[in-house]
């Protein structure tokens, strides 16, 4: 993401062109790009920290903000952590997330399995898959007893990481499985063939709050909640939790909210600081302190088909996922 740039770059700056009495001086010398470098240069993908400073570093919020470190290497793969990537609310950054995130733990060698529980295929889509093309789908899986996980599990281009697709059938599942036995836990019985198969199984919800979405929930060990950086999007936040609080109540009592994400944040504007910081005081450390910064290159990643780490490797929004990696493997959220 490109850093803020300063209005300097268009002409030049000078240094006082005024006596203390009034009296017109000599024009001191333009500021030269070397001393304007000096600078910090905020860089909203990566917290909004400045890149030069002498102080401790610190997150959106204050908080002291450690170097996470890069996970050891495992010895071993499973039993794999189901993490339900969750907001009711669409064009948040869900997908982006899921698949980013993905990539990057698959990129520290955990063996990862995307699901992709959205009608839209936005995440199939999304990791070069055109699931309109395939004969069997996560859909197959739902609503046929006999069919096998692993005719239908793709291997991405990205080692490390397969994916369940999904297409628009999907969409068709949520009445048909109203009158099933259970039917609030299909894909937790889709998922146990290949729960020991990998480290971390990502599932991409639709933005409902839905059976589908029930499902996931009810599969999963956690939720992530990618937050977009408006106030608009606070106002659902609430009763997504209420709803992640009925299902572990009534479904999944093992069920926990792993973090709470901000996306698309602008350092520069005073609108996404001040929203990172109403969701800190009502939820406290469940407020990751990695924020996802607003940039084009996630778009174009997209249109690519590649995640961002792939896309473009350097770029700080694909440092910043990598960061969002770390963190939940030091928080114990992900292997």
């Amino acid at each position: 993401m490109a850093s803020v740039s300063s209005q300097a770059e268009t002409q030049p700056e000078t240094r006082g062109a005024q006596s203390s009495h009034g009296d017109a001086v000599r024009p001191a010398a333009p500021v030269t790009s070397s001393e304007r470098d000096v600078a910090p240069v905020v860089d909203h993908a990566t917290n909004g920290a400045s890149r030069e400073t002498t102080e401790a570093p610190t997150d959106v919020v204050g908080r002291p903000l450690p170097e996470f470190p890069v996970p050891a290497p495992l010895a071993s793969h499973g039993p794999g952590r189901i993490i339900a990537m969750c907001n009711q609310k669409g064009g948040v950054g869900k997908t982006t997330t899921t698949i980013n995130l993905g990539a990057t733990l698959a990129e520290y060698g955990r063996k990862v399995l995307l699901v992709d529980f959205d009608p839209q295929g936005a995440a199939s889509v999304g990791l070069g898959v055109n699931p309109h093309e395939l004969d069997r789908t996560v859909y197959n899986l739902l609503m046929e007893r006999g069919a096998d996980i692993h005719d239908v599990l793709v291997p991405t281009e990205v080692e490390n990481l397969d994916l369940l697709p999904a297409n628009i059938d999907l969409s068709a599942a949520e009445v048909q499985l109203v009158g099933e036995v259970a039917r609030e836990s299909v894909l937790s019985r889709v998922l146990r063939p290949v729960v020991d198969d990998y480290d971390v199984i990502l599932v991409d919800c639709q933005p409902s709050l839905g059976l589908l979405t029930v499902n996931a929930l009810t599969a999963a060990h956690g939720v992530l909640i990618p937050l977009e950086c408006e106030f608009f999007a606070l106002r659902g936040v609430a009763l997504l939790v209420e709803t992640i609080e009925k299902v572990r109540d009534r479904l999944n009592p093992r069920l926990e909210i792993d973090g709470i994400l901000a996306t698309m944040f602008d350092s520069r504007t005073l609108h996404s600081r001040e929203v990172v910081a109403r969701v800190h005081e009502a939820f406290g450390d469940k407020l990751l302190q990695t924020v996802i910064g607003r940039t084009v290159k996630f778009p174009d990643a997209s249109v690519a088909a590649e995640p961002i780490t792939v896309y473009a490797p350097t770029h700080p929004g694909a440092v910043a996922y990598r960061q969002l990696a770390r963190e939940l493997v030091a928080r114990g959220d992900a292997a």
